[in-house]
């Protein structure tokens, strides 16, 4: 199996840190939103999440926007820069249309992926993932950003 290095060469230059090992329990679309036991897909296949009739079974961007709008309360903005009090979302799309990988801004102003089944990586810049999006796995290039304020931490628990 190629290493990410192989499929994204240019996250060795501009630099990147594998903060899991690699697993097929969840994806990049999952990732975005936390979920670490669900593989995020509108494909009709045993295991899959999908929020059920709420969306279409599409990768169109529309749905996405829909699907992490549903999901989190994320809303469209107009760019990845960091902004204090919110977490955003980089959606990247193949020149076929079709949405094909999703990064969450951390609060330090870094980017998180899941690369498919590979592992959760940290990268400073979203280009380092974006290529051609002329190949069948290419991810393409960044399109559309989503934020949502940060939710609150959990009140802390109460001992008796």
């Amino acid at each position: 199996m190629p290493d990410v290095e192989d499929e994204f060469p240019k996250l060795l230059a501009d630099g990147y840190t594998i903060t899991s090992q690699d697993t097929p329990e969840y994806n990049c679309f999952a990732w975005a939103m936390y979920d670490t036991s669900d593989w995020w897909s509108p494909l009709q296949s045993y295991g899959y999440y999908w929020p059920g009739d709420r969306l279409p079974r599409n990768t169109k961007l529309e749905t996405f926007i829909a699907l992490y709008g549903y999901e989190g309360q994320f809303v469209p903005c107009d760019d990845g820069e960091l902004e204090q009090g919110y977490e955003k979302i980089a959606l990247f799309v193949h020149t076929n249309g079709n949405v094909t990988h999703a990064a969450r801004q951390k609060s330090s102003g870094v980017w998180t992926s899941k690369l498919g089944q590979k592992e959760d990586i940290e990268h400073l810049i979203l280009t380092s993932l974006e290529d051609a999006g002329t190949g069948l796995d290419d991810y393409g290039r960044v399109v559309q950003f989503l934020k949502r304020p940060i939710p609150p931490p959990p009140p802390p628990a109460m001992s008796i």
